[in-house]
């Protein structure tokens, strides 16, 4: 925990160092920039859509799978001094801090583009690399991508960490099947090291498609966006339909929650449609968005498990799931010993 604890201090110094460094290479070194007109103004449709609004829609889908992963403050809260305050107050703060960065980096990356077919059609197949090298010369840029690829396993390492404590939280209220492997503690570390397991499993075969079909790293990317923001939404529009019996903690929004609750309501309802669609044409096996049923098979998971079983013990505190192993073998003493 130690450990973590000092990559996600490092972590967050090395993404605004990290952006700052490749901004300035950017922005001093090359000897030609694209134009503010084409930064801001050119237009570029690849997808096979004839609709240019439709293209700007699931275009947003990269902008709206930036803004995810700040429940991470929630749930890395229990090993956090005044979570109360702390907790909210690290959500909002990542989305200032990725708003800002974000837009400096691809300010930074887009003025500094030599040639769009060039990027676009590159061997590497990864168009950024590709603008990095042709600005900043093969050896400078190889050398920033390794800023950006330390920063992806930083990211990676803070990922693992929000889902394997998310998944000790549920299985320790016995809400996942074989809850009491999940939420087992290693013995040396304190942490729930099956967990971590199951979270990088679960990632693993989620991504394997990709090493086959391009197109599935749209739908994972998808999957993750759509998942993540209809669990975030859940808990606001629960909150939204308790009115003023809801009792709000030490850091709140004050007047302004109802209008933003329900806008953020909107909002991912509306993100939800839009992130299933097809992200190109014509739509083939190949091009398919398979986020529909993926999300469907976990949303159907959930409801069967939910009817099922879980309806009958989750919210039951004195049922025989949800205590601890010396608790229930204290009771079946007691029954045996009337």
């Amino acid at each position: 925990m130690r450990i973590v604890a000092f990559l996600n201090e490092l972590s967050i110094w090395w993404h605004i160092g990290g952006v700052l460094v490749i901004c300035g290479a950017l922005v001093l070194v090359p000897d030609h920039h694209q134009s503010t007109r084409f930064v801001f103004g050119e237009f570029v449709n690849n997808t096979g859509f004839t609709s240019s609004l439709y293209v700007v829609a699931i275009g947003l889908l990269m902008a709206q799978y930036t803004f995810t992963g700040y429940d991470a403050s929630a749930h890395m809260t229990e090993e956090t001094i005044d979570a109360a305050t702390a907790g909210p107050k690290g959500i909002v703060r990542s989305i200032l801090v990725s708003l800002a960065a974000g837009f400096v980096l691809l300010f930074g990356f887009t003025y500094a583009i030599q040639s769009y077919s060039g990027a676009l059609g590159s061997e590497t197949g990864v168009p950024p690399a590709q603008i990095l090298m042709d600005a900043l010369g093969a050896a400078t840029g190889k050398w920033l991508l390794v800023v950006i690829i330390v920063a992806q396993l930083f990211c990676g390492m803070a990922s693992v960490t929000a889902n394997s404590r998310m998944i000790y939280a549920f299985s320790r209220d016995g809400a996942l099947p074989f809850s009491r492997i999940w939420h087992k503690l290693h013995s040396a570390t304190r942490t729930p090291t099956n967990a971590v397991w199951l979270a990088t499993g679960g990632a693993f075969c989620l991504g394997l498609p990709y090493l086959w079909n391009s197109t599935a790293y749209a739908a994972v990317t998808s999957i993750a966006t759509i998942g993540l923001y209809i669990a975030y939404v859940i808990p606001t529009y629960l909150r939204l339909r308790q009115g003023d019996r809801f009792e709000r903690g030490p850091w709140h929004l004050g007047s302004w929650s109802t209008i933003i609750g329900t806008v953020a309501v909107a909002w991912v309802a509306v993100i939800t449609v839009l992130f299933m669609l097809p992200q190109a044409s014509p739509v083939t096996a190949k091009t398919f968005n398979y986020a529909p049923i993926a999300v469907g098979i976990v949303i159907a998971f959930c409801g069967i498990w939910w009817l099922a079983s879980a309806r009958k013990w989750f919210l039951n505190p004195h049922h025989p799931r949800n205590r601890a192993p010396h608790q229930v073998h204290a009771v079946e003493q007691e029954a045996s010993h009337p």
